[in-house]
């Protein structure tokens, strides 16, 4: 009897293991297949350079992003110039590197505040069941129900304009969805052998909760904010584009094609070149999110 009382406990841990090891194999096989798929390869060249643009500007791009040569205003892509200059002499591939920190800040906050807050809703709508689940998601509902820009846009004016104000409302307006799919997911897990073995050893409910049910739930959630970074990096920029986001001069890359707008039949590279970083890194990071979810992220 005491032998098999003692065997109970270890036996969550030897399936936390496998688990774990399960949950480390789509991260391997897809860094294999980048090593094999052109495709997926150039996707994740093209993110860890806008990182380093953000991390380390001055190293891709030595010049002043607020100061510019009027003798060199409007100046086509070139050799001297990657970008081309805008119209008051500024050169304009400076101006998208040094950008990149401001624009990749903001969406980094918004999916972190979105899926943090996101996850720790869930997890109690998930684990307290009940009144409390039925009341938090009726909430989430009513939320999932306001369209995403006008959530955003509501916010905003309350906040006041800046890009810290714009991460705000974009984070807030992705909580309701990773709410529920953190719900589903602790839904789930709640009820795996594990966990129903460490409620049966006397374990604390917030232990259960934080060392078997959220540790085994999360996969999913971090497959929908990889996800949704390239959505985000699109909305942030679209606020950007709409005057709400950091004052000029301070590049920001929504700002840098809305500046364009006034000069496209004569300087189209101004709107055309940072709209194509933009989309370019949206789609990377749309190529890396789908090998992740077809690998079995879990």
């Amino acid at each position: 009897m005491l032998d098999a009382g003692r065997a109970n406990p270890a036996e969550p841990t030897d399936v936390r293991r496998r688990t774990d090891r399960l949950r480390a194999e789509p991260v391997r096989r897809v860094a294999a297949r980048a090593r094999r798929d052109l495709g997926l390869l150039a996707a994740g060249a093209v993110v860890l350079l806008v990182l380093g643009w953000a991390i380390a500007p001055s190293l891709f791009a030595g010049g002043d992003p607020l100061h510019g040569t009027p003798a060199q205003k409007l100046r086509a892509p070139s050799v001297r110039h990657w970008f081309g200059t805008d119209n008051l002499g500024r050169d304009l591939y400076t101006r998208v590197v040094h950008g990149a920190a401001l624009s990749l800040s903001a969406t980094v906050f918004a999916v972190l505040l979105g899926l943090v807050v996101g996850s720790l809703i869930g997890s109690v709508a998930g684990a307290a069941g009940g009144v409390v689940d039925t009341a938090v998601m009726r909430l989430v509902d009513v939320l999932l129900s306001i369209p995403d820009m006008l959530l955003a846009l509501t916010t905003i004016t309350v906040l006041g304009l800046g890009t810290r104000n714009i991460a705000i409302a974009v984070g807030i307006s992705l909580i309701a969805r990773f709410a529920r799919v953190m719900r589903g997911e602790v839904l789930r897990v709640r009820n795996a052998p594990y966990v129903e073995a460490a409620h049966a050893s006397g374990v604390r409910w917030h232990t259960v909760l934080f060392r078997h049910i959220l540790r085994n739930a999360y996969g999913p959630v971090a497959a929908l904010a990889a996800v949704d970074f390239g959505v985000v990096t699109l909305f942030v920029a679209s606020l950007s584009f709409l005057g709400y986001g950091a004052v000029p001069p301070t590049p920001e890359w929504g700002s840098l094609v809305s500046e364009g707008r006034g000069f496209l039949a004569t300087a189209w590279w101004m709107t055309t070149l940072p709209g194509v970083v933009i989309v370019i890194l949206v789609l990377s990071t749309q190529r890396i999110a789908r090998a992740l979810q077809k690998d079995g992220v879990r």
